[in-house]
């Protein structure tokens, strides 16, 4: 049969989760690779790029679309389970689960029918997904939309990880922007047990002119004031002047003041700018797509 449509293995996905264990993605794909009774050849079938299987891709927006609805969530590295609410769905027997069900559910409307970036008036009715007027808006919507999800998707991964990979993953990320120079004598990780503070050392250069100090805080909740406080003085008795704070949270708006008006320049990265720099310095990420948007060149015909 036809390689099922990402709308028609919503159903089939979240039954593999009905009894609320915990289930990898690999799981997930190799149920519904056998509910569609897939061909070996169709199960190996790409996309265009040649980077991901068509049946994974599909499977893959499924879950996503169904998160955002609240009726799975993540629950580990491409691991899912099902939240009480797709109990609840799933205790209905409904016949099928695609976008049009999902908009019964206010996160999911939230999130399929505002544009990225626009936040519609209050007497504005919210435009439907790519609803755009000319196909370049329409790219565009898409790219930030699939940029949004990714971004979310890796900070999700990110505080998966122990707090010493992810004080690895802060220094590789510095490097990746081009602090440093080279990677193995770029930087150093400071012991767990006696970092006063600082969790990374890295050269703003590749001559090391001068030292940036790094502190990682793989943490859910708002950091504060304290934290900052306690990160400018471990700077001091460092004798340091610059310094990175790096939560997968966010910084309150005390701490936000706290890293101003100082002699020693700290800068402050929250998770969403840290999946954001992870995006454009493409560490942890790989191109799936890419597309060339090609236009008429005028200068050509005018040669004529």
């Amino acid at each position: 049969m036809p390689i099922p449509d990402f709308q028609t293995v919503m159903l089939p996905v979240i039954q593999c989760l009905k009894n609320g264990s915990v289930i990898h993605a690999k799981e997930i794909r190799s149920q519904i690779a056998v509910d569609f009774n897939l061909t070996d050849e169709e199960r190996q079938e790409l996309l265009p790029s040649g980077k991901q299987t068509v049946i994974n891709n599909r499977i893959g927006w499924a879950i996503t679309y169904m998160k955002k609805a609240g009726l799975i969530k993540s629950a580990g590295k491409a691991q899912y389970q099902i939240t009480e609410l797709g109990k609840n769905i799933l205790a209905s027997q409904p016949q099928r689960i695609d976008v049009k069900f999902l908009k019964q559910f206010e996160s999911f409307k939230t999130f399929h029918q505002s544009k990225p970036t626009d936040k519609p008036e209050d007497n504005e009715p919210a435009k439907p997904l790519f609803d755009a007027e000319t196909p370049d808006d329409i790219l565009n919507q898409a790219y930030q939309v699939l940029n949004k999800n990714l971004a979310e998707e890796l900070i999700e991964n990110i505080k998966s990880l122990t707090p010493a990979a992810f004080e690895q993953l802060v220094i590789e990320l510095m490097v990746a922007m081009g602090y440093g120079g080279a990677r193995n004598d770029a930087t150093l990780q400071t012991p767990l047990s006696n970092d006063n503070g600082i969790d990374g050392i890295i050269n703003e250069d590749k001559l090391g002119l001068d030292t940036i100090y790094l502190q990682a805080k793989k943490w859910e909740d708002t950091v504060h004031r304290p934290e900052i406080d306690k990160f400018i003085g471990a700077l001091t008795r460092q004798g340091a002047r610059k310094g990175v704070f790096i939560t997968t949270s966010e910084f309150s708006q005390g701490a936000k003041d706290a890293a101003r008006g100082l002699n020693i320049s700290v800068v402050l990265i929250d998770g969403k700018t840290l999946a954001k720099l992870m995006i454009e310095y493409d560490l942890g990420v790989s191109i799936q797509e890419t597309y060339h948007v090609k236009t008429m060149d005028s200068d050509y015909f005018d040669r004529f």
